[in-house]
């Protein structure tokens, strides 16, 4: 469950995602917090250079490996405006980083990918805990989950 002091990082989650469309990038972002509420890290996708493994949460998970002790990536959240892709579950779940907190799942990207008619992505999606199953997750987040799906209809419809 997500509580209502929760709903700033997401909030940022998607105010990220449109920096990223901003950019001319996919719109997805995502924030690192530590137990004690203090914001580590937060990014968006940078893919549009070309390397499609730029997501903001597999660079949350290296810096996180870098720079936080196993204890704390444990106890830290990870909140995002899209459920994690299986690259970046799996790398979430090698690092040993705490609970993730989406706003728009998987199931609803591809649902939007259908609406758009926009063909499958290279990578299958599945939910987080069928790559990680002791991953602790919630969402989605329906009081935020329109914004993204505006975001990545902007994205796709170029508008």
């Amino acid at each position: 469950m997500v509580d209502k002091e929760e709903l700033p990082y997401l909030r940022r989650c998607v105010e990220l995602a449109a920096q990223a469309l901003d950019a001319g990038d996919e719109p997805f972002g995502s924030v690192l917090v530590s137990a004690e509420g203090t914001v580590l890290l937060e990014d968006h996708n940078r893919v549009s250079g070309g390397d499609q493994t730029r997501h903001p949460e597999f660079a949350i998970a290296r810096w996180a490996a870098t720079h936080l002790t196993p204890d704390e990536r444990a106890a830290a959240t990870v909140y995002t405006s899209g459920e994690h892709c299986p690259m970046c579950a799996a790398a979430h779940g090698w690092v040993g980083l705490g609970r993730i907190v989406y706003v728009a799942s998987s199931e609803q990207f591809a649902a939007w990918r259908g609406e758009l008619g926009l063909p499958a992505p290279p990578v299958r999606a599945f939910p987080i805990r069928e790559v990680v199953p002791s991953a602790v997750v919630d969402g989605p987040l329906p009081e935020l989950a329109g914004e993204v799906r505006a975001l990545y209809r902007r994205f796709h419809l170029g508008r």
